[in-house]
């Protein structure tokens, strides 16, 4: 008798769980389908996908399909063109408020030493700016400048009410100290000379310094705080993996119950995409450097989302037929018969994965500008908050 009340309850609360999950993925699809003047993004508010953890005694929402043959050629997501068009929405909205109210949002960037990625990472997103009408201001600093100084900069951007949102250019630089030691014996001066780095400019203290209305990077610890916890909305979500969802959700990938595999755990792009792909319900798994037989838990992945830092470093093996790759990788190679003597790669062998991947972005031309336009979204909604512009 208690077992059958038992199994009534268990088949009644996994009714219930697939009732809400069918309901919730219609006015997901709803939501995704219907787009608004003003609307920007198809990315709904985190706390609008947030499902009840109900489970029952087995799972019979989602079915494991087995492993499809390889693809001829995977689609190309194009980050480039669905970044132009993110833009363009941005500046009408920019030219909308300074029609409406006289205003227009401000970015202001903290950019420290002259790292070549840096300088052409903050002079592609001034030049976003201009397009979008977004004002820019950057405060630039040497490789050797005191961390009172980047400090002082940052408290007047945090007071300036022209500026809706602060941007430091990460990584700050390391200062190569040389110190020499003296060892001395009754006969013999000898001296040695030693070289290493150190980290003079606190990362933290630095990030913290930054207004939670203003972080339009996201990396406010409230900001990641918000972002892992069910229930909580973040004021602003990190720009790459922001864009890298946005791609996905443009793609007409499916998110809810897919196993995702993230490589990569940096506080930039590795935790912060797991945090909102799980948001998203996807079951994640987050594989690292120290992370044993990465090529076999990688090959089981619906998705796969890549941010190592590695040229190639994702060959065909690791990858399912059929996956998503979202390639975030970065990495200069040398090459004479490029224009600058080197051309750009991502961390996946990207000839291979068009042969076994359903969809792959390019490296450039998938994330990168992605990450800029959601920079303009995140600054423009600032503003808006701030002058309560809809």
């Amino acid at each position: 008798m208690y077992r059958k009340i038992l199994m009534r309850m268990r088949m009644r609360m996994m009714n219930a769980t697939r009732k809400v999950v069918v309901g919730w993925a219609k006015e997901y699809k709803r939501y995704l389908s219907t787009t608004t003047t003003n609307q920007i993004l198809l990315s709904p508010p985190l706390v609008s996908v947030d499902l009840p953890e109900i489970w029952g005694s087995t799972s019979t929402l989602y079915h494991h399909h087995p492993s499809q043959s390889p693809v001829s050629h995977a689609k190309i997501i194009n980050g480039k063109s669905i970044a132009e068009e993110i833009t363009s929405r941005v500046a009408s909205n920019v030219k909308r408020m300074k029609e409406s109210i006289g205003k227009v949002p401000g970015l202001a960037v903290i950019l420290v030493g002259q790292r070549r990625d840096s300088l052409t990472y903050v002079r592609n997103k001034i030049k976003a700016c201009e397009e979008a009408g977004i004002k820019s201001v950057v405060a630039e600093f040497p490789d050797s400048c005191a961390e009172e100084d980047i400090m002082t900069s940052l408290s007047k951007f945090n007071e300036d009410p022209s500026v809706h949102g602060i941007l430091v250019q990460l990584p700050l630089p390391e200062l190569e100290y040389y110190l020499e030691f003296y060892k001395r014996t009754l006969y013999v001066l000898q001296m040695t000379c030693k070289s290493f780095l150190v980290q003079h400019l606190d990362e933290e203290k630095i990030l913290n310094l930054v207004s939670l209305e203003k972080d339009v990077d996201g990396f406010h610890p409230i900001n990641m705080g918000n972002l892992s916890m069910r229930g909580r909305e973040p004021l602003f979500v990190p720009c790459t993996p922001k864009g890298c969802l946005e791609l996905l959700l443009r793609s007409g990938v499916e998110i809810v119950g897919k196993k995702a595999v993230v490589i990569g755990r940096s506080n930039i792009v590795g935790l912060p995409i797991a945090l909102l792909l799980q948001r998203h319900h996807a079951t994640v798994t987050i594989v690292h450097a120290c992370t044993k037989n990465p090529e076999r838990i990688t090959c089981e992945a619906d998705i796969v989302v890549t941010a190592a830092g590695v040229p190639s470093l994702i060959r065909s093996s690791w990858l399912k037929p059929g996956a998503v790759v979202i390639d975030v990788g970065t990495c200069p190679v040398e090459d004479p018969s490029a224009e600058y003597g080197y051309r750009l790669v991502g961390d996946v062998c990207y000839e291979e994965a068009l042969s076994i991947a359903s969809a792959v972005t390019p490296v450039p031309g998938g994330v990168g500008p992605m990450t800029i336009a959601m920079l303009l979204c995140n600054t423009l909604d600032s503003a808006k908050w701030l002058y309560g512009f809809t």
